[in-house]
């Protein structure tokens, strides 16, 4: 008998592969990753001709979007996007596609494309 939680992972792995093959990234434009969990978003620029990730940012960890207060999800994505599209820019990247995943593009994730193309990406 299959879970109720095996049978969520299965359609979300579903839904992720259906998007992105669609969507593949190189080093002129690459992909644009998100991955949200229920306390932080990552984004992430990879050349998947290469196999590699160009730029990344996060608002948790190693490549973190520091903030003095507490912000809102929304507020933390978005300054997340603008920190990738900082980094991007600083390696020559105007251009990505953007890969929502698994995700709908609704709230974080749609407040991090926002901040992306605020700070000057363009997909």
């Amino acid at each position: 008998m299959i879970s109720a939680l095996e049978r969520t992972r299965t359609r979300q792995r579903a839904r992720a592969r259906r998007v992105r093959a669609r969507i593949r990234g190189t080093a002129e434009r690459p992909r644009l990753s998100v991955f949200r969990s229920h306390r932080h978003i990552t984004a992430q620029l990879i050349d998947d001709e290469a196999g590699r990730t160009v730029a990344a940012a996060s608002d948790g960890g190693r490549t973190s979007v520091k903030s003095k207060s507490k912000l809102a999800p929304t507020e933390r994505a978005a300054r997340v996007g603008e920190e990738l599209a900082k980094a991007a820019k600083a390696k020559g990247i105007g251009y990505a596609r953007f890969d929502r995943g698994r995700y709908r593009y609704h709230g974080v994730v749609r407040a991090l494309a926002t901040g992306a193309r605020k700070g000057g990406l363009q997909f």
